[in-house]
């Protein structure tokens, strides 16, 4: 259920003659050796605020990208002035260096973060080109037991197992797209309930790459941020839950034809 990257991979790309693209840029684990011995926090600490898995739950879409290398090396869900972790302000108040890593070295990262971008742009440049538009899923999950493994989770209330981030879309030209997506996923039964999705709760979309395909694409590009509760694994162990995973697997596979549709309506 996990890859295994070379120490030397950024990112994979698997390119299809479709207009749906799945995405799951805080995937990797991965830290450069030039970086991770200046780190002062352990690997433990960096899975718990990574999102493994959220690969897993992609791989039955058509075109897909994944980034192996961790977001405390670069975030490319941030922009680019704070994609590099410096303070702990910026990393939900972790110590993550024990030693601040040089200008030579933050550079490199950025590189990384300009180089990615430049590739997803020609990616999706050549979708649109061939398909007229394009709907991305950006997948990413998050913690709800931040109280520790035996502490009470998040109020659910606050915390749904699916939360749509929609913050840069135009939400009212995609509706015809977003909307059926979100009834796809609530008629899922999880864990013998009605699968729990709503928008802009626990998170808003905010991220870079929903904002730049938005910005780069304003009248073909559809980017959906997806945001896991982490009810698919232990967040503390890193153990994965597999029956949940393969359930949100087929739910995101499920979908991917009501997407099709809502693009060919458009014409």
């Amino acid at each position: 259920m996990q890859l295994a990257p070379e120490e030397a991979d950024l990112w994979s790309m698997h390119r299809a003659a479709s207009p749906l693209i799945g995405t799951a840029v805080h995937n990797g684990h991965t830290v450069r050796s030039d970086l991770v011995g200046l780190m002062a926090l352990d690997a433990a600490g960096r899975l718990r605020e990574e999102d493994p898995f959220t690969e897993y739950t992609i791989r039955d879409m058509p075109n897909r990208v994944v980034f192996h290398r961790s977001r405390f090396e670069i975030d490319l869900n941030r922009a680019r002035d704070g994609a590099v972790y410096l303070t702990p302000e910026q990393a939900w108040g972790l110590e993550v260096w024990a030693e601040l890593p040089g200008a030579e070295l933050v550079a490199a990262s950025l590189r990384i973060h300009d180089a990615y971008y430049a590739s997803l742009k020609h990616m999706l440049s050549q979708i649109e080109a061939e398909f007229g538009g394009f709907v991305l899923l950006d997948m990413h999950s998050y913690n709800h037991r931040r109280n520790g493994p035996d502490g009470a989770p998040s109020d659910p209330a606050e915390a749904p197992v699916i939360n749509i981030g929609t913050s840069s879309m135009d939400r009212a030209r995609w509706a015809d797209v977003l909307d059926p997506f979100i009834d796809s996923l609530r008629s899922f039964q999880f864990r013998g309930q009605g699968m729990d999705v709503r928008e802009n709760v626990a998170f808003q979309g905010k991220g870079e790459q929903t904002r730049f395909v938005h910005e780069q694409f304003p009248t073909t590009g559809c980017a959906i941020a997806v945001e896991f509760k982490k009810v698919f694994m232990d967040e503390w162990s890193g153990e994965p839950d597999r029956e949940a995973l393969v359930e949100l697997r087929r739910m995101i596979t499920a979908s991917l034809p009501v997407l099709l549709a809502a693009l060919r309506a458009r014409g």
